[in-house]
């Protein structure tokens, strides 16, 4: 049997301050939508919902704000609900945040030099290795030892 996947991932800018609330149980989670341009038009953009929980919610709601720019690593979560005044079936799908890498400086410059991404899981990555010298000599496969 298949396994199923449900990933996405974006990269846009913040069209509201991130919002910070409490759960009845005691965890924290922080609310922004994301605007993602769509690369083959013109002044049209893509919105979304996202909630970051915990450490990555404080960290983005602690650095982050209104324009700044972002990478969103998570999984999509479908809610549905009957509206009150209508009582119509409604629903809503958002994006919870897995990770999520700022982009931009304190500044909003895009130099990057923010806050590094915000881990959850409390797994430490290791640093990434910068390659700067690569050759387009082909790949001689018997020298790869698996």
């Amino acid at each position: 049997m298949a396994r199923s996947i449900n990933q996405v991932i974006l990269m846009g800018r913040l069209t509201r301050d991130p919002e910070t609330r409490s759960t009845s149980t005691g965890k924290t989670v922080t609310s922004f939508s994301i605007a993602v341009d769509r690369a083959s038009q013109d002044d049209q953009a893509d919105f979304f919902d996202v909630t970051a929980w915990e450490k990555t919610g404080e960290l983005v709601a602690q650095y982050l704000s209104k324009g700044r720019r972002v990478l969103v690593q998570g999984r999509l979560r479908q809610d549905s609900w009957d509206d009150k005044d209508t009582g119509k079936k409604r629903s809503k799908v958002e994006v919870v945040a897995q990770d999520v890498t700022f982009l931009d400086g304190p500044s909003g410059d895009g130099s990057g030099s923010a806050a590094p991404a915000a881990p959850t899981g409390g797994k430490k990555k290791s640093e990434d290795v910068v390659i700067e010298d690569i050759d387009d000599k082909p790949i001689d496969l018997s020298e790869i030892p698996f």
